[in-house]
């Protein structure tokens, strides 16, 4: 299993405007110190954090953009990125650039090992002095750069070695780390990033047999909501889960996403101390967003989802922080 979810990334032309609009209407955090940019990997990338503490929400908000400029130091990822492209579809409102998974060094090299037992394809980016380390991705190799979801059934993984991210030692800790003095409204950490697929068994069997990576517990009905749901655990207790779907109604808000835009990443879900302060806060924003009552997804509990076009297409929700 792997150890977290690193991001939940979005492609965006603007990653600049995006990180505002993510700060001032949802109360995200920013610093100039989680901008990332490289003369040679023409990338622009926003860390962003949900909490402060990466021990208590070690999954980030990734807004980014790569720039149509010479890319010395992985030459082959424009060719990759414009398959990706090609593969969600150019209008998607959500698109990624890959969904990034994180494992101790140990576990990253066994996998590599599996992917090439089995020859399944697979790339490795070159070290550079900007990313001295290992990162793959799978359904592509150098010379065919060009994503097909063979591997991972259509999710798009890029995985790393967790080393390189230098995570305080204490986001390792079992139980792992609960936020103090939560304020009302606060947010605490990314819970789930949704993905569509159009056959879930099809895409587990291909995680399972390629990557040794199956759902934390058995796969979920849930008929209020329309869909399937097969929950990517990881092991660091913080991190968000990767939440796979496939819609079981053309007309639930799910089938309804895949039958408009097509299979790919969906919303990213948010913990809050605090669900009815947070949604006075919005209004006061005069942010717009949707109160659900009882939402079967979140266990029956409220569910606030934030109108898609607040953030230029990107959908994002609200749950209630639940403490362990």
């Amino acid at each position: 299993m792997f150890d977290l979810l690193m991001t939940a990334d979005m492609m965006v032309p603007d990653p600049d405007r995006m990180t505002e609009l993510l700060v001032n209407k949802l109360g995200i955090h920013k610093h100039p110190n989680w901008r990332q940019a490289f003369d040679n990997h023409p990338y622009i990338a926003h860390f962003l954090r949900v909490h402060k503490s990466l021990a208590v929400a070690p999954t980030r908000v990734e807004p980014q953009v790569h720039l149509d400029r010479p890319n010395p130091g992985d030459p082959l990822f424009h060719d990759f990125l414009k398959s990706l492209e090609t593969y969600q579809g150019k209008h998607r409102p959500i698109l990624t650039h890959s969904i990034v998974v994180a494992s101790r060094k140990p576990h990253f090299e066994q996998t590599v090992e599996r992917l090439a037992r089995l020859r399944q394809p697979f790339r490795l980016a070159q070290r550079t002095p900007e990313m001295p380390f290992d990162r793959l991705w799978v359904g592509v190799t150098p010379e065919r750069p060009c994503y097909e979801p063979s591997v991972d059934g259509g999710l798009c993984i890029e995985i790393m070695p967790v080393e390189p991210l230098q995570l305080p030692p204490e986001t390792f800790a079992i139980p792992a780390p609960q936020p103090r003095d939560l304020q009302p409204g606060q947010l605490v950490r990314v819970t789930a990033r949704g993905y569509l697929v159009r056959d879930l068994d099809d895409t587990l069997r291909r995680c399972s047999t390629n990557l040794g990576w199956d759902p934390a517990g058995p796969v979920e009905q849930l008929d209020v909501e329309g869909y399937r749901r097969a929950r990517m655990g990881f092991t660091l207790q913080n991190s968000a889960s990767l939440d796979v779907i496939e819609p079981t109604r053309w007309n639930s808000d799910a089938g309804l996403y895949l039958n408009n835009w097509g299979p790919g990443p969906y919303f990213v879900r948010i913990a809050v101390n605090g669900l009815q302060v947070k949604a006075e806060e919005l209004k006061s924003r005069g942010v717009r967003f949707d109160w659900i009552e009882a939402c079967e997804a979140v266990g029956g509990r409220s569910l606030l989802r934030i109108h898609p076009s607040e953030l230029d297409g990107q959908l994002f929700e609200f749950e209630e922080f639940q403490a362990p």
